[in-house]
């Protein structure tokens, strides 16, 4: 079995609409993919049913064999700990600092303070941010902010980490940045990233796998380097 299955996934919400509809797709350990398509296409809700946000309507999704509409509320938890999560918005809590924002997710998960500090260290080392470890969210650039969350989101060396518009907040320039932290952790660490985004200068640029939706159906699904987006379309 693949890492991250999809056996023909449907997500009806209950107002009616549709947002995925018979989804089939196949992701191996340490695989890069873009998930690209229009607003309202169903990205985020294909993003949210990896990591238990929301349940398949009809269908199966497998994350690391995890079976994840048969799991249990009080067993999600041990779903998230193999998923790192990156948001396009930062969502930092304001009154700490980098550190003690990276060390709350070791913290909630039981770790001892002896165990918490070399990870936390490690994590802001691989994101660049190692100097700024007792700064304050609001003394940071966006692009640092999310350098926060991405360590954050590593900190637990997880298997997979999901980005929902990582750069969405972000100048040209800085999403490049971004973009090479998160490239570096495939890389390094071997993890699984999934991404959506509407950059196609990212999608062009990285030329990574790209699996393409469209009214929550995969219309395309491109190996690596394969695809280009249509820069005057």
């Amino acid at each position: 079995m693949s890492f991250i299955e999809l056996h023909d996934v449907y997500k009806i919400y209950k107002n009616g609409v549709t947002a995925v509809a018979g989804m089939n797709l196949k992701i191996k350990k340490g695989d890069f993919v873009f998930v690209i398509g229009p607003t309202a296409c169903g990205k985020s809700t294909f993003i949210k049913m990896l990591y238990r946000e929301e349940k398949p309507t009809k269908g199966k999704v497998y994350v690391g064999g995890i079976d994840v509409a048969k799991l249990k509320n009080s067993k999600v938890y041990k779903l998230r700990r193999k998923i790192g999560i990156v948001f396009q918005d930062y969502k930092l809590l304001p009154k700490l600092t980098v550190y003690e924002n990276v060390a709350f997710v070791l913290e909630s998960y039981g770790y001892k303070k002896s165990q918490i500090k070399p990870k936390v260290v490690s994590a802001l080392t691989r994101v660049g941010l190692k100097e700024k470890i007792r700064s304050f969210p609001h003394e940071l650039s966006g692009g640092e902010q999310q350098r926060v969350c991405i360590a954050r989101a590593i900190v637990n060396r997880p298997k997979v980490l999901v980005c929902d518009e990582p750069t969405g907040n972000l100048d040209p320039d800085t999403s490049k940045e971004i973009m090479s932290v998160i490239d570096r952790i495939n890389k390094e660490l071997g993890t699984t990233i999934i991404m959506a985004t509407h950059d196609r200068d990212i999608v062009n640029r990285m030329k990574k796998r790209v699996v393409s939706i469209k009214n929550g159906v995969i219309v395309g699904d491109y190996e690596k380097g394969s695809y280009v987006v249509d820069e005057t379309a």
